[in-house]
């Protein structure tokens, strides 16, 4: 096997490989629905309080409300425009702050807040901010806050945002596609059009080819994993963890393809494969999506094994270590998938 001859055959593929529309499906169709997702799902169920505000007079309140990472705040030039602002539901509410208000309130006087609620506001988002609002009025007044806060977690904290919830849906969808469709399709599509056969005649050999199209699915299954998870804005600060992880993930979802081209002696027969077994290596997600469900049924799938250290590192923050475990499950399913996909080559002669 000559690793010249399997780089040729790869600069081959990527070179002709945007013709493809397989190829270009895996390109933008996760960043299509990662978008979708996130623009619906994200904003819908998830909202953060938006806070518009005129202030004339660099007032506290102002620098206060920029710190807070739970509230959106967005600046107005003048009243008129955040009124407008507030009754086209453009933010939940409007703060107007005039000159010399900072100054009156120190003073002891009971200056004038104008606080605007749009209707179609959530009811949690009115009382936060103004709660949030009248609780920096009394700072600024130096006077101690009426009531202290403490944030108690109750339970395993398993429960979170749908957003994040569905991220494993996002990067398994974008791993099987560019790793499990390109892979697949290429290699099916070259056996009907007569190219492999051709190919074949020639010094080239059948693993130099496999090889080449493999390179192929786990770079471009790489490659849009991370643009998910970028998108998500959910990268860690755990780069080898995660693109570890990542790897293992892409290798599992090119062993599949494989496993695909060499059963489907045609499209329609891949096609009729896609569609029957994509449900089970799709099901793990939906134990994120319900995690009351019982979570040791997801470990009955394969896909599972990467997706959870995925998941664990990119959302929750774990280390390497702590996933090491479930990784090295999904490492030795890719070392058994070798021999069964080697005996299948050689008997099918792909």
């Amino acid at each position: 096997m000559s690793l010249s001859r399997t780089m040729a055959l790869l600069r081959k593929d990527l070179q002709l490989g945007p013709r493809s529309p397989i190829f270009l499906w895996a390109l933008v169709l996760p960043v299509v629905i990662t978008l979708l997702i996130q623009g619906v799902f994200g904003g819908l169920f998830e909202p953060r309080p938006r806070l518009g505000l005129v202030d004339g007079g660099a007032s506290a309140i102002t620098a206060a409300l920029q710190e807070l990472p739970g509230i959106q705040l967005v600046r107005y030039p003048d009243a008129a425009e955040l009124k407008r602002r507030v009754e086209s539901h453009n933010v939940d509410a409007g703060l107007v702050l005039k000159p010399g208000f900072d100054e009156a309130v120190r003073a002891g006087e009971r200056p004038l807040l104008e606080l605007y609620f749009s209707g179609e506001s959530l009811a949690s988002n009115r009382l936060i901010l103004a709660v949030t609002t009248l609780d920096l009025v009394r700072a600024v007044a130096g006077q101690p806050s009426p009531v202290a806060v403490e944030v108690v977690q109750l339970g395993d904290g398993a429960a979170l945002p749908l957003a994040d919830r569905l991220v494993p849906l996002l990067v398994l969808y974008a791993l099987l596609v560019a790793g499990v469709f390109v892979t697949s399709f290429s290699l099916v599509e070259e056996r009907e059009t007569g190219t492999l056969s051709a190919l074949l005649v020639t010094p080239v050999a059948l693993p130099e080819v496999l090889l080449a199209k493999s390179g192929l699915g786990l770079l471009l299954a790489v490659l849009m994993a991370v643009v998910t998870l970028a998108l998500n804005g959910v990268l860690t600060s755990q780069p080898a963890a995660l693109l570890l992880a990542l790897l293992v993930g892409a290798v599992m979802s090119v062993e599949i393809g494989l496993l695909y081209a060499v059963l489907a002696k045609d499209i329609k027969a891949l096609y009729t494969l896609i569609k029957s077994l994509n449900l089970f290596l799709l099901a793990p997600v939906i134990f994120y999506l319900f995690p009351d469900w019982p979570q040791w049924i997801a470990k009955l799938f394969p896909t599972y094994w990467f997706l959870d250290p995925i998941f664990q590192v990119a959302i929750r923050g774990a280390s390497l270590t702590e996933v090491a475990g479930t990784l090295l499950v999904a490492v030795f399913i890719c070392l058994a998938l070798v021999p069964v996909l080697w005996l299948l080559t050689r008997r099918a002669a792909v």
